[in-house]
């Protein structure tokens, strides 16, 4: 049985080529996330179908944020497609709202604290509070557990700080950001190696370009799985 520690983005231009690149994964992977990249070019048609009919794990990674009332009727209207994950902004009414429209499903409500695409300059840019960028990830962290939030999305270097808090207890942490030794970093600013986001104490991470830009795509998420299983990757805080 693959490990659905590890989430494949399919980052692609539309569904036909993500449903491609499950295909040439096969069976090594059984968890993907689909982003809002991909909600022109059928996305929740591929997540029906990736669910559905090849019994995969979907991650909807849309980051909503809106009022509470938009956002607990979108997150209803989601909830019908049996989906494992959907992403919204961390704030804590936006999590209460996404909480209320996912109740009567499985679906979990994850809180993405800063996007990891950001650093201290983007945030200034933004007028963020000022602050060093793990202890503002660990508050928002906190506050959306408060909120409810089944977990969050923050970098893997701030997975430990988080997993620190009581809060985070039975709570999941899911990274973005992680890029196997030797890859392009491509947009991310805030990343680590996937054996040591799982040590740090993350529940899932996301890889996508070093999976789907590969010659292989099967061995490159293979060698991240061997990584993911490899004793580096054991966690000292479960």
């Amino acid at each position: 049985m693959a490990d659905d520690r590890l989430i494949v983005a399919l980052d692609v231009p539309n569904a036909i080529a993500g449903l491609d690149l499950a295909q040439k994964l096969g069976d090594s992977v059984s968890f993907y996330k689909i982003g809002l990249g991909m909600l022109t070019g059928g996305g929740l048609a591929l997540a029906n179908e990736l669910k559905q009919e090849h019994g995969k794990r979907i991650f909807l990674d849309m980051k909503l944020f809106d009022i509470g009332a938009t956002v607990e009727a979108a997150v209803r209207g989601l909830a019908q497609f049996d989906l494992d994950f959907l992403t919204v902004h961390g704030d804590p009414h936006v999590v209460r709202a996404a909480k209320e429209g996912a109740a009567d499903s499985n679906m979990k409500i994850l809180a993405v604290t800063i996007l990891t695409s950001l650093d201290r300059a983007d945030l200034d840019a933004s007028l963020i509070q000022p602050g060093d960028i793990p202890d503002l990830v660990q508050t928002r962290a906190a506050r959306a557990f408060e909120a409810a939030a089944d977990g969050v999305i923050a970098s893997p270097q701030e997975a430990r700080l988080i997993r620190a808090l009581p809060a985070a207890n039975g709570r999941l942490i899911v990274t973005p950001g992680v890029r196997p030794a030797g890859a392009d970093l491509g947009d991310q600013k805030r990343v680590a190696t996937p054996a040591s986001a799982i040590a740090d104490g993350a529940d899932h991470i996301v890889v996508g370009r070093p999976v789907w830009t590969a010659a292989d795509p099967r061995q490159a998420a293979d060698t991240i799985l061997a990584e993911m299983a490899s004793p580096q990757a054991r966690s000292p805080n479960r």
